[in-house]
């Protein structure tokens, strides 16, 4: 699917569940969700470009294969912490997204530990 179709299934997917929010509110969370994985789908069918492109760049800069897997896994993480977080909040639940973004910047700086231990250990070699 290209933006276009995106955007257009985005409006009406939102006119669609605001009709049911008057009436029965869980039908228009239900509706925002199932909305929102057929979005995710479409972007799962993107990503291998993405790692592709992340792949070449890669060789051509002569760094180590783990920090791309690293990235990729980095980049997961953040998506679907701001995906669910986005649920929570339409639903209603600001404490329960506002933890899930926690947890995400906190497993993304975890999976960023190693990267700095080596940038930080190639500064010391520089400055032995």
């Amino acid at each position: 699917m290209n933006m276009l179709q995106i955007g257009i299934l985005g409006v009406a997917g939102t006119l669609l569940a605001v009709q049911f929010k008057s009436g029965k509110s869980e039908y228009g969370i239900y509706i925002s969700a199932a909305l929102s994985l057929i979005i995710f789908s479409c972007i799962l069918g993107q990503l291998d470009i993405i790692l592709d492109a992340v792949k070449t760049i890669g060789n051509y800069i002569k760094m180590d294969q783990s920090y791309i897997g690293t990235l990729m896994k980095m980049l997961g993480i953040t998506y679907v912490a701001e995906f669910s977080s986005s649920i929570c909040k339409d639903s209603g639940y600001q404490t329960i997204a506002t933890q899930i973004e926690i947890f995400g910047k906190l497993a993304v700086m975890l999976l960023s530990m190693p990267i700095l231990m080596a940038l930080l250990d190639t500064i010391k070699g520089f400055l032995s």
